[in-house]
């Protein structure tokens, strides 16, 4: 019973550990998913963000263009209203490199760009949290040089401002500044280009990995919901063959217990039927010695009928108590047992001896005290009358993780062909000397404390009992 109550502890320790895992793993997934969503929201915005640089850049191109040859106002104006685009990205970018910057500085210059407000913190939160992962890291330095060719037009357009207010631009000077404004054009559709890219490309790879963790967890789920299912599985047919254990032994106990009630029935009517045709003797009887003849029977029958009584009670606390483990003195309790039995008859005849190499024990002290009983009441009854010297020896010692507590006698010994038989239920040899429970309840007595019992015999020469009980205070329990 202990073993099956710790297995069912493990398994249900185990059943908590697999639901434990696939709680966290859902709500591992769960956070995992949040973030690949907040990574690719926020990188669809960067890329979104680089479209609205490369318009705004391309307008202001145009706008400058247009404004060197038209000379109108309105077209410087909308050059410098574009240029704001990628100059407020840029002052982003800035603020977001320097320590303990007011993040409104930060948005603003991101709304200058053009950025969408729904996207501002997570356009902040990519830029802190992977400016130093390797792909972003590169686009920020495309950024930067994007950033200095914007200045760069910058200066080129306050430079043609300059010369058209002056009257000092003519169609060469002209021609040169397309040709620069050109090259600058180019180089920013390249960079914008590189951009993009780079982000693009990071966010494959970050998508493709928090892919495989995301495989990696569902995997996890389902081997735990599998293996969990499969637990379940083998614990509902453990439960069934636990029941279909327990209904044996149920039918057992029941048998048994019609056997027990059927066998005690005939065992109390039997003396009784006897006290009473004795009793009617006496009545007819007017020899005193044959009357004290007949007490002598109905004082061996009333003790017949009490010792079966003793054993039917012993054999109701073992089936019935808890087993209790505690300290026993097992001196205490064999002195005991020898002072209970020393009334009985042939008993003052009998030299009993004590070799104790062990006293005190971690068991039962009930049971041990049934076992104890039993075993020293048949080596008292079943003393050989016709040998000069009656002994009985009684030893205890250590063996291993085991203590022995040995009873042997030189008395009437066992017949061989009874030996298999001694300790099932109302067995007896002589029904004089026994009702049957003895032994039998020595051995489901020691079945309780994990025991078990021995015996060596001959016939005409004694017997002895070895009982074997787990050293439970060596073993921790």
């Amino acid at each position: 019973m202990p073993q099956i109550v710790f297995l069912k502890k493990l398994l249900s320790y185990n059943l908590l550990k697999l639901l434990l895992i696939v709680f966290l793993s859902c709500g591992l997934l769960i956070f995992i998913n949040l973030f690949t969503i907040k990574i690719l929201s926020a990188s669809r915005a960067y890329v979104n963000g680089e479209s609205h640089y490369s318009k705004a850049q391309k307008d202001a191109f145009r706008h400058l263009i247009t404004y060197m040859y038209t000379q109108d106002v309105r077209e410087w104006k909308l050059f410098n209203e574009e240029l704001k685009v990628p100059l407020g990205d840029g002052a982003a970018r800035i603020a977001l490199l320097a320590e303990d910057v007011d993040e409104e500085i930060i948005k603003d210059g991101f709304r200058a760009g053009r950025n969408s407000e729904y996207d501002l913190d997570n356009l902040i939160w990519l830029f802190r949290n992977f400016k130093d992962v390797p792909f972003f890291t590169k686009a920020i330095k495309e950024w930067e040089e994007g950033d200095k060719m914007i200045q760069q037009l910058q200066r080129f357009g306050n430079n043609i401002h300059r010369d058209v207010e002056t009257s000092n631009l003519d169609s060469e000077v002209r021609k040169k500044i397309l040709w620069q404004l050109g090259v600058i054009s180019n180089k920013l559709t390249i960079n914008e280009r590189k951009f993009s890219n780079t982000i693009g490309e990071g966010t494959r790879k970050i998508k493709d990995l928090l892919l495989l963790v995301n495989v990696l967890f569902i995997l996890i789920i389902i081997s735990s919901v599998s293996y969990y299912y499969s637990l379940m599985v083998k614990r509902l047919i453990d439960s069934k063959k636990e029941i279909e254990i327990k209904n044996g032994n149920l039918s057992m106990l029941n048998h048994e217990l019609d056997n027990f009630v059927y066998s005690v029935s005939h065992d109390l009517r039997s003396p009784i039927t006897s006290l009473k045709g004795l009793i009617e003797l006496i009545k007819l009887e007017d020899d005193l010695e044959k009357i004290n003849y007949y007490l002598m029977l109905m004082t061996q029958s009333l003790n017949r009928q009490d010792q079966f009584i003793k054993d039917i009670i012993d054999y109701s606390k073992n089936k019935r108590i808890e087993t209790s483990i505690k300290t026993v003195s097992l001196s205490m309790l064999i002195d005991e047992s020898i002072s209970l039995h020393s009334h009985n008859k042939s008993a003052d005849k009998i030299t009993i001896t004590k070799d104790l190499l062990i006293d005190e024990v971690q068991s039962d002290s009930l049971r041990l005290k049934i076992i104890v009983n039993n075993l020293i009441s048949n080596a008292i009854k079943y003393v050989d009358e016709e040998k000069n010297e009656n002994t009985i020896a009684i030893r205890t010692y250590n063996s291993g993780v085991f203590h022995k507590i040995e009873i042997e006698d030189n008395g009437i010994g066992i017949q061989e062909e009874h030996k298999e038989n001694i300790f099932d239920m109302f067995f007896v040899i002589n029904s004089n000397k026994g009702s049957g429970l003895g032994l039998y309840i020595v051995k489901e007595t020691l079945n309780k404390l994990n025991g078990s019992i021995s015996v060596s015999s001959k016939k005409n020469e004694g017997s002895k009992f070895t009982v074997t009980i787990p050293n439970l205070y060596l073993n921790g329990n």
